[in-house]
């Protein structure tokens, strides 16, 4: 993924210009456009209206609304060279979805299309600082342009030099224990929409992991695979054996042991290189062997190359 350089402040993004303290509007779209508005005119963005249109683009197909108050609108732009910020605070709150509460503090990113790594190396920057909601509050209390550019300018915000397996995954996935059944898989297959189940042993360490496509192997006996022609057999039941046993089949019994996985700390460049070389539509990350998350396919190409 695009490294950038090492000790790049956050605070370098933006001058107190980029500000704007207590907005006196409280929809989402007016607070955009204002922020746009003193970018265009303090960093020359280019058209308005297209930059707006692209990050309500964004915002519509994901919300950017953290949940601890914090907004952070994105556009990737093929007219500029590197990130460029706007920032907007508000006592009152801005009402950003009707799903979450109204955020006090928004921080509008615009990255180079062709740096697609930036967004997340900020948003990961930033998340560390601003995860309790007295913070924000504090940010959005104060009365100046300067106080606020001087808060970020104070905080330890430099720029991780890449993307990690951490920024990416999904905390808290599904998983199962070593001494349960196949019956507890089957559920979860069924319930949950799922196709691949980690399992973890008493201790909490990744230890395996069960596919459907495992179970479906379980199910057929070996010489099925191999035969062309099923007529002499189309009334065997090969699922009657499984449905006779599935409590009493432990997953560490069918769980296989090839599976990708990635540390915490590993590069996103690693993440994809471990999906591609199992053939796989998801990899688990582990923090010093316990299960911490996991990164599906289709969330790594979203977070990469669309977020």
């Amino acid at each position: 993924m695009n490294k950038v350089k090492e000790n790049i402040h956050f605070s370098s993004f933006f001058t107190p210009k980029d500000i704007i303290c207590n907005v006196p509007y409280k929809d989402r779209d007016d607070v955009i456009k204002e922020i746009l508005r003193t970018l265009a005119y303090n960093r020359g963005i280019g058209n308005v209206d297209e930059v707006f249109n692209a990050v309500i683009e964004r915002e519509e197909g994901f919300s950017t609304v953290l949940s601890d108050g914090v907004a952070m609108p994105h556009a990737r732009l093929t007219g500029i060279k590197d990130i460029i910020v706007g920032i907007a605070t508000s006592e009152k709150g801005i009402i950003f979805t009707e799903e979450n509460r109204p955020v006090n503090l928004v921080v509008l990113i615009l990255t180079p299309k062709d740096k697609p790594s930036l967004y997340l190396q900020v948003l990961s920057s930033l998340s560390k600082a601003l995860m309790e909601d007295s913070i924000v509050a504090s940010i959005s209390s104060l009365k100046s342009t300067e106080e606020v550019w001087k808060f970020f300018n104070r905080k330890n915000l430099n720029l991780p030099d890449y993307i990690c397996a951490g920024d990416i995954m999904h905390p808290n996935p599904v998983f199962l224990t070593e001494h349960q059944t196949l019956k507890d898989a089957i559920d979860l297959f069924v319930n949950k929409n799922l196709q691949d189940l980690a399992v973890i042993d008493k201790d909490g360490d990744l230890i395996g992991v069960v596919t459907a496509f495992e179970l479906l192997k379980v199910c057929l006996p070996d010489y099925i695979l191999w035969m062309d022609d099923l007529s002499p057999i189309i009334n065997f039941e090969p699922f009657s054996h499984i449905l006779q046993n599935e409590s009493s089949t432990w997953l560490a019994e069918i769980m296989s042991h090839d599976f990708a996985i990635v540390n915490e700390d590993a590069p996103a460049i690693m993440v994809a290189q471990e999906i591609t070389k199992k053939n796989t539509r998801q990899a688990y990350v582990v923090r010093d062997k316990k299960l911490v998350g996991v990164i599906t396919l289709q969330q790594f190409l979203n977070k990469v190359l669309r977020e």
